[in-house]
């Protein structure tokens, strides 16, 4: 049996987690990104699609290109952020699912649907999402997910040629207390939650 993380742990991952709009000023080395990565993809997926898709955007011209494409509030944050990562998803995940789940490669077969294969990678992927900043966090990281940026011209400039569909975008570094919010409150257990 695994044991609980201790309440430092705990305080890193969810309770002083915050969301980071501003940051230190610095170069992440790639292997940064590798290790954030190879942490992350040991987070379960259904029947083990991984059809999350990463750019890590880090570079200058690369960081301009894609605040180009955000909100104006936005933009200011990806230019100062070490790095943000487009998530993307795969639709065309099923392809690896013979790779992925090798004990029954016809699984690849479930997303035939169209719609069933969209619900399933958008899910999974986001998953997957949550589980690159849980490692980002659990490294030593903070994190600064957003929405508000164009997903059709993201799609466009950074997934061009594939049939990748951008989710959601998230900056990661060293935080600063630079715009940070004060803690905001959290629905309760009985507003959130039934137990039947």
């Amino acid at each position: 049996m695994t044991q609980p993380l201790d309440d430092q742990a705990l305080d890193t991952l969810f309770r002083k987690a915050r969301t980071h709009n501003g940051w230190v000023e610095e170069t992440l080395p790639e292997q940064v990104f590798r290790d954030i990565y190879d942490l992350m993809k040991w987070g379960p997926t259904s029947a083990n699609i991984s059809p999350a898709r990463f750019v890590w955007v880090a570079s200058p011209e690369g960081k301009a290109r894609l605040a180009e494409l955000a909100m104006p509030s936005n933009g200011e944050k990806i230019k100062k952020a070490p790095v943000t990562v487009i998530i993307g998803t795969d639709m065309d995940f099923p392809e690896h699912i013979p790779e992925l789940f090798p004990h029954n490669p016809g699984a690849k077969d479930w997303f035939q649907d169209p719609a069933f294969r969209e619900s399933a990678g958008f899910r999974n992927g986001t998953l997957q999402g949550a589980y690159l900043m849980i490692a980002a966090r659990s490294l030593g990281y903070q994190c600064g997910p957003m929405s508000g940026f164009d997903n059709a011209a993201v799609d466009k400039a950074f997934f061009g040629g594939t049939n990748v569909k951008s989710n959601f975008i998230c900056s990661i570094g060293h935080g600063t207390d630079e715009n940070l919010f004060e803690r905001l409150p959290r629905l309760t257990f009985e507003a959130a939650n039934q137990v039947v």
